[in-house]
């Protein structure tokens, strides 16, 4: 039996446009650049801001939320709509695979 594959947007510079072949329930790229940040970070607190200072895209936060890998860590009662979350057990080892 193979494996499915999904295809996935790639948006890096350099790869803009082109389609990579994805195991379901794994990271893309771009989910696993975000939640390898929280690595090296107390707890596990993942970023609200990517390496270049731009926000990181929520949808990017919400799937890492519904695949388990990160989870809520606060609210920010000042910016209540930004999700600040830390890395869970599960999201290091998707990682780490």
């Amino acid at each position: 039996m193979g494996a499915r594959f999904d295809a996935v947007q790639f948006h890096s510079a350099g790869f803009q446009g082109a389609q990579i072949a994805r195991f379901p329930g794994y990271p893309s790229p771009e989910e696993r650049s975000y939640l390898t940040r929280g690595l090296s970070q107390p707890g596990g607190k993942l970023p609200l801001f990517d390496s270049n200072g731009q926000r990181v895209d929520a949808s990017l936060v919400r799937a890492c939320l519904a695949n388990g890998w990160v989870q809520p860590w606060f609210v920010n009662p000042l910016k209540p709509d930004w999700l600040v979350c830390k890395l869970t057990e599960k999201g290091r080892r998707a990682i780490s695979a």
